[in-house]
């Protein structure tokens, strides 16, 4: 008898992982608030020249997720949607600044003791 072949059992598994690594990112939350809400940058983004290469044109652009779509029909039932709407209640609570992400690393100034110096006082003689 023959040696059984072995099964592979992680490949699906490897596979995910690595697709998701390689994944297309879309943009952050902080970049959608700081940028793309601004009144400017918001009217330029919903009327985009016409460009083959995206989905629909161009034409059809959910500034909130930052995504494209074939009809007008599609955006809007997405904006009918439970993601959409998730969104927007996470868009609403405001960015955090770098001040904030360095104390929560454990970087910034609260809570951190005052250093005291020690030094020899000078005898006069």
């Amino acid at each position: 008898m023959g040696r059984v072949r072995r099964s592979r059992t992680h490949h699906a598994q490897r596979d995910v992982h690595r697709a998701s690594r390689t994944r297309a990112r879309t943009k952050d939350l902080d970049q959608i608030q700081l940028i793309d809400l601004d009144p400017k940058n918001r009217v330029a983004l919903e009327a985009q020249p016409i460009d083959l290469e995206k989905p629909g044109l161009a034409q059809h652009y959910c500034v909130e997720c930052a995504k494209y779509f074939e009809t007008d029909t599609a955006l809007q039932s997405h904006w009918r949607g439970k993601v959409h709407k998730r969104r927007c209640k996470i868009l609403k609570e405001p960015a955090y600044t770098i001040e904030e992400a360095e104390r929560a690393a454990g970087l910034g100034r609260e809570g951190k003791r005052t250093p005291i110096f020690t030094h020899a006082m000078p005898i006069d003689t």
